[in-house]
């Protein structure tokens, strides 16, 4: 792997952690709580109607209000890293192949 391999991974992986937070407050998933009118509330308003009327532990919903509310787990940030330098190798390798 050459250095623009090794920059686009560590890109990847930092700009995911960093770029997680900001994205699930701009959705709707608050420290507060769910933000209402915004897509984190039709979510939860979806996943409550296809339960019976609440909203189900351990469900999308509540992973997602979990982290938006907490922050990432320790476990969490490495997925997220993870998805995130495997997605700047895959960008870095469809990029030499265009070159």
């Amino acid at each position: 792997m050459g250095l623009l391999t090794y920059a686009a991974i560590t890109i990847g992986a930092g700009g995911a952690v960093a770029l997680t937070p900001v994205v699930l407050g701009a959705v709707g998933f608050t420290a507060a709580g769910i933000a209402a009118n915004s897509i984190a509330a039709s979510m939860m308003a979806s996943a409550a109607t296809a339960s019976g009327g609440g909203v189900l532990a351990g469900s999308t919903v509540a992973v997602l209000q979990s982290a938006g509310a907490a922050g990432l787990a320790t476990s969490t940030t490495a997925v997220v890293a993870g998805v995130g330098g495997a997605v700047g190798w895959l960008t870095s390798a469809a990029a030499a192949v265009l070159i």
